[in-house]
This record gives structure tokens, C-alpha cells and sequence, in this order.
């Protein structure tokens, strides 16, 4: 489902920085760098964002390359899935966020619960592991796992955070407008699944 573009771009800068982290040769060092400026200069080209914002944000990853991890939460109140209105695009999402280091999935679930919907969660299960090329998101420069885990509240009240200006229960079918880059329709629809069959299987891609 990705764009080639895009592909090609990702595959580049990991490949260069892959590179750089274990070349010894002054002259490898340099071609590396090359591939590096290339990768930007396709985003570049494609999106529109300047080289050195894209150099700071995408290009600017030391070490081995590996995919970002980001974590969402998901709750259930009444045959209801709980969602956070983002205050960055005033659409909808699953509570979550990139993953902390230090903390375990289960760890970052719960904290960002709090932190976005003012509540107290306990991890119950495991829901999704997927990658975000394979799903309908936007392009994103980075490659990404989503890794969905179900917890139950066990306190606090529904409010609002730094980062989310509403939070509300939704059921399946009125979900409101969706924040894409976090999650698609498709996959809150496929959350609501294990709220019919709580046996279901764990969904990876």
C-alpha cells in the first residue's frame, strides 16, 4: 500500500545509516553520506518539507536502523471504544503514543492513557501487532510498528491532556472524524472484534 517513493527513500536511509554506523573507509563513509542526502532528496522532492527539517527529523538516526514503536490503548465501556480528539489535528485516535525507552508496551499503554484520557488502566491483553505500511495511513518517512494492547480502567476520570483537548466513548458505528496517521477506520473496527470474541486471535501483519 505504500509509495514507491516512499519505499525507496526508507530503504536508502536505512541502508545508509546502517552503513555509517559500521564502515571503517573514509571512502565508503562517503558514499553512505550520499545515500543519506538521496533519501532526503526524494521525501524533499515528494512532500515538500525542506531538506534540513527532514535531516533533523528522518536522516538524523544513529546505529543500526530499525522501525519506531508506537503503542496504542484500547478500551471498552459499554459495547463503546474510548478514543482522544488530538489537539494537533482536532481528529480522533486511540489513546498512545511512540514508545518510551525504558518502558515496557504495556508500561507506555497505561501511561499514556493518563497522560491523554485522565484514567487508570491495567494491561489485560495483547490485540495487534501491525505495520503501518500495510495499513491505509498517510505517508510517513519513518517505518513503524503498531502494537494495539486492551486494558480495563480501574480509576481516575475521563479528562483531557496536554496533547488531547476531548476524550469520549464511541460505539462502532459513529465514530467520529479519525486522526489517519495514528489509526484508520479499519482498525478501530477490527478492535471492536475482540469485544465480540475476546478468544480472537492476536492480528499481526
Amino acid at each position: 500500500m505504500e509509495h514507491k517513493w516512499l519505499e525507496w527513500s526508507k530503504q536508502l536511509q536505512a541502508i545508509a545509516q546502517s552503513g555509517l554506523t559500521y564502515c571503517k573507509d573514509p571512502y565508503d563513509k562517503e558514499r553512505y553520506e550520499q545515500l543519506r542526502d538521496i533519501s532526503v532528496d526524494i521525501l524533499a522532492s515528494y512532500t515538500g518539507i525542506s531538506h534540513e527539517k527532514i535531516k533533523l527529523t528522518f536522516a538524523s538516526d544513529t546505529g543500526y536502523a530499525t522501525p519506531k514503536v508506537d503503542v496504542r490503548t484500547v478500551i471498552f465501556h459499554k459495547d463503546q471504544i474510548l478514543l482522544v480528539r488530538e489537539k494537533s489535528d482536532n481528529a480522533w485516535a486511540l489513546p498512545g503514543g511512540w514508545a518510551d525507552i525504558g518502558y515496557s508496551p504495556a508500561e507506555v499503554a497505561m501511561k499514556e492513557v493518563q497522560e491523554e484520557a485522565g484514567l487508570l488502566v491495567e494491561p489485560i491483553k495483547l490485540l495487534a501487532v501491525l505495520d503501518k505500511k500495510c495499513h491505509q495511513h498517510p505517508p510517513d518517512p519513518f517505518h513503524v510498528y503498531k502494537i494495539f494492547i486492551h486494558c480495563a480502567i480501574i480509576g481516575g476520570e475521563l479528562t483531557g491532556g496536554l496533547e488531547t483537548s476531548e476524550v469520549a466513548f464511541f460505539s462502532e458505528h459513529s465514530l467520529p472524524e479519525l486522526s489517519q496517521s495514528r489509526n484508520t477506520k479499519s482498525q478501530i473496527i477490527s478492535m471492536f472484534e475482540y469485544l465480540k470474541d475476546p478468544n480472537k486471535a492476536v492480528l499481526f501483519d
